[in-house]
């Protein structure tokens, strides 16, 4: 006979922390993908990492630069960005508060759990980046969503009164998952509703380098009234085409750099050296190469644009950076049985809802694909809306 199978209870249960972002979590995993599928749903540049960066890798390995950093990152590096966000911010930026962290994501997580504690009050726009909600449940904090005007910039008449009390508001710019810019004035108003509160500021500016507005690019840490309260996320992912890579850095007030480098050094040491050194060349020696993506990006948003207009029943958004577009559509099915229904036509897309229950009623496309991918993922998208219907 075979061994009679029996199942044990957990020997030690698992931390809240884990329940409330369970329960917190809009965050959805896309089914394993087929060599059929066309992919629009990856908010992943498809271009290689440019060729300077991945031989100073290899260049930095060579000369067995191989052994743990300083666990701030290394100060070339630190020095390169301090004089590349002193000409962003307006302002001197010293190199000792900046934290090179694993990534854009890990800045995130040691940000906001180095600010928030348990009952903190923090507001997100809706819809926003996912992984802010669930950072936030990790810390244990309350998570305040405010609706975005019909033009998905801020309501800023909803955003005061939810900011009251607040501390902290996280937002990112351009914006994922609408591609939205918020402009200069927008920032400036922020910064009025702030004046005189003791709130803190993310302000998550990974696409910064993609901007098709043809205005100077705002960021948070140009405007007075906001600059002295933020923490500044930056990524080497999206502008370099990084993403694999796992490296990204912080700047802010030196009190919560401190407080961030404690929790990043806690959760993850310090970042490879020699990745580092990519990086580094990446800031000395990629201007060109982001130039050229960014065009192509601009491009191909505009490929997109075209091919959904024809389809009906979609109302289009007006991304101004980034690479995503977030159409609305008329069915009235939740955005998780429309995503499924779309990828057994063979395109993936993600559903609106997982950025925020505002997102509801949206797709998130993502047109960091190749045009061919592009053209033939909207067919794939049209076929399976008119299906729906």
């Amino acid at each position: 006979m075979p061994p009679t199978i029996t199942t044990q209870p957990p020997l030690f249960g698992t931390a809240d922390a884990v329940a409330r972002i369970a329960a917190a979590s809009r965050r959805t995993q896309q089914p394993q993908s087929r060599s059929d599928l066309v992919s629009l749903a990856m908010g992943e540049p498809d271009f290689d990492t440019p060729q300077k960066v991945t031989e100073a890798a290899e260049a930095s390995l060579r000369t067995g630069r191989t052994h743990y950093s300083p666990l701030l990152g290394e100060p070339a590096l630190r020095e390169a960005l301090a004089t590349k966000l002193t000409a962003t911010a307006g302002a001197p930026v010293s190199a000792s508060d900046i934290l090179i962290t694993q990534g854009g994501t890990a800045g995130l997580a040691a940000s906001i759990l180095g600010i928030v504690n348990p009952g903190d009050k923090v507001v997100v726009p809706d819809p926003t980046y996912s992984l802010y909600g669930d950072l936030v449940a990790m810390a244990g904090g309350t998570v305040v969503p405010v609706p975005l005007a019909p033009d998905l910039h801020w309501d800023l008449d909803r955003l005061a009164d939810a900011l009251t009390g607040a501390k902290l508001f996280v937002f990112c710019n351009p914006v994922n998952p609408t591609g939205i810019v918020h402009s200069r004035e927008e920032l400036a108003a922020l910064a009025d509703l702030l004046d005189s509160t003791p709130t803190l500021v993310i302000a998550d500016e990974a696409y910064a380098d993609l901007d098709y507005t043809g205005r100077p690019f705002t960021s948070a840490i140009s405007v007075d009234g906001l600059r002295e309260r933020t923490v500044y996320c930056q990524t080497f992912s999206k502008s370099y085409a990084m993403t694999g890579w796992r490296v990204g850095y912080l700047w802010g007030p030196a009190a919560l750099i401190q407080a961030s480098a404690r929790i990043h050094n806690t959760f993850n040491g310090s970042v490879n050296t020699f990745i580092q050194d990519a990086a580094l060349a990446a800031v000395n020696s990629c201007d060109e190469d982001v130039a050229r993506m960014r065009a192509a990006y601009q491009e191909r948003g505009e490929i997109m644009r075209r091919e959904l207009a024809t389809i009906p029943g979609l109302t289009l958004s007006a991304p101004e950076g980034a690479f995503y577009q977030f159409p609305r559509y008329d069915l009235d099915l939740p955005s998780v049985e429309v995503v499924a229904a779309l990828r057994a036509q063979g395109v993936a897309v993600r559903p609106g809802s997982e950025f925020g229950a505002q997102g509801e009623g949206h797709l998130r496309l993502s047109y960091a694909a190749s045009p061919q991918s592009i053209t033939e993922g909207i067919r794939r998208l049209a076929n399976g809306l008119s299906a729906l219907r």
